[in-house]
This record gives structure tokens, sequence and C-alpha cells, in this order.
């Protein structure tokens, strides 16, 4: 595998600065304000869906015990709620086509 790269804020920035021809404040504004919406919706408990490219999935974890591989005890882990991401069809094609 090559050599990877985080993809950034600056970079999503940089983008939409190259590709649509905002200021780069505005395009930094811009790519903050779409962050900013994902992250309140998820706060409040909405699943995130952007067409083609996936969804961002809240789950609820309940209780349940797990173990403390060291010593074997058994502890309870508490319930929560986590964020899992889901791929739309075309991301995994393109991803595929990339290998």
């Amino acid at each position: 595998m090559s050599e990877t790269h985080t993809l950034t804020r600056a970079d999503l920035s940089d983008v939409v600065h190259r590709e649509i021809g905002l200021s780069r404040a505005d395009s930094a504004a811009t790519v903050e304000q779409v962050l900013t919406m994902m992250c309140d919706a998820m706060s409040g408990g909405q699943n995130v869906k952007i067409s083609g490219f996936g969804t961002f999935v809240l789950r609820d974890k309940g209780e349940r015990v797990g173990r403390n591989p060291k010593t074997g005890i058994e502890v309870p882990i508490a319930p929560r709620r986590v964020l899992t991401f889901r791929a739309s069809n075309m991301l995994r094609d393109r991803i595929a086509e990339a290998d």
C-alpha cells in the first residue's frame, strides 16, 4: 500500500477555494459551517446522510459484561452511544477501483 495522506479541513477549504472561487476566508468558513452543522445534528441524535458518500449512523449500545484480559475479572461496561459510518455503494465502488 502506498503512503497515505490525511485529508484535513485546510485541504477541504483549499479545494473549495480553487473549485468554486470563494476567498480563502470564505472557503474556510464554509467548510467549518458544514462540519458544525453535521456535528450539531449528530449531537442532537440525528443520523447524517451525504448522498453518494455515506451515512454517519448513531447507535445506542446497551450495558454488557466485559472481561479484563489481564486478570480475567468480569466488569460491567456502561451503555453508550457510538458513531459508525456506512459507505455508499458508489463510494465502495470507487474504493474498489482504486485497488
